[in-house]
């Protein structure tokens, strides 16, 4: 059984984490192949959104600690530097959006991956844990970098060190996601929203995204000039100019992408 569920469907890849028996947790055959599967996704035009869940009650619980306590099985710092860190790099990298629909519970390094994402929905169902002080362990995956600017420093701080379980809402609430679906229309809702995005102006999300990104570190003046690149580079786009006449000729966008 594949570990990873992999479809292309109306120009959007969908991704599923793929062992239920382990909560979907990563060993490093799953790791490896989320990362081909998501370099494939950067290369092909014909993708313009992808679609990140898990198969199962839940949507990943981080490291398959089975393998990590192995005799045999990789170091930590293996798996930091080989598994999970290549994962979080190549979903900022790729230029278009990244849709998580965390279906249950995300633990771990499956919370972080679940944040490192352009927009992250959840079933009401859903939880967030940073379990990483149950096991002695700090928090990885980036999620040291995202959460305190997703929900401020006190907060991540107490999530980190105390390891308590985040509702779906809380979480919503809190600004970590950006919203949550009735557990019972989750899927067909989520799913509608990589379809909306996989419709839209694919290059400009992408600048939108590079832009995101370097606001992390930029100060404002450093930033002003990267969108005004930017803004320059989408302007030249095939959609820029169908935007702006459809717009004039007040009929829908027919964007392409380009």
């Amino acid at each position: 059984m594949e570990s990873i569920l992999f479809k292309k469907q109306d120009q959007v890849a969908r991704i599923t984490l793929n062992r239920p028996d382990v909560y979907n947790s990563f060993n490093r055959e799953m790791a490896l192949l989320l990362q081909h599967y998501l370099e494939e996704c950067k290369q092909d035009p014909d993708i313009r959104a992808l679609y990140l869940t898990g198969q199962g009650k839940a949507f990943c619980a981080g490291q398959d600690l089975q393998e990590a306590i192995s005799a045999d099985g990789p170091s930590l710092s293996k798996i930091i530097a080989e598994h999970f860190n290549p994962i979080i790099k190549i979903i900022r990298e790729i230029e278009k959006p990244v849709v998580c629909a965390v279906n249950g519970v995300a633990a771990g390094a499956g919370a972080n991956i679940a944040l490192a994402c352009d927009i992250t929905v959840a079933s009401e169902a859903a939880s967030f844990i940073q379990a990483f002080s149950k096991i002695g362990l700090i928090p990885d995956s980036g999620g040291t970098y995202f959460l305190p600017r997703l929900i401020g420093r006190q907060r991540a701080t107490a999530q980190m060190m105390l390891g308590e379980k985040v509702s779906a809402a809380d979480a919503a609430a809190m600004g970590m996601i950006y919203k949550t679906f009735p557990a019972e229309s989750f899927a067909e809702q989520s799913w509608k929203l990589a379809l909306q995005l996989a419709q839209m102006p694919t290059t400009g999300l992408g600048l939108t995204k590079r832009a995101l990104n370097c606001s992390q570190s930029n100060d404002l003046f450093t930033q002003l000039a990267i969108e005004d690149q930017l803004q320059t580079a989408a302007g030249l786009t095939e959609d820029y100019k169908e935007g702006v006449n459809a717009f004039l000729e007040k009929r829908k966008p027919i964007f392409k992408g380009k």
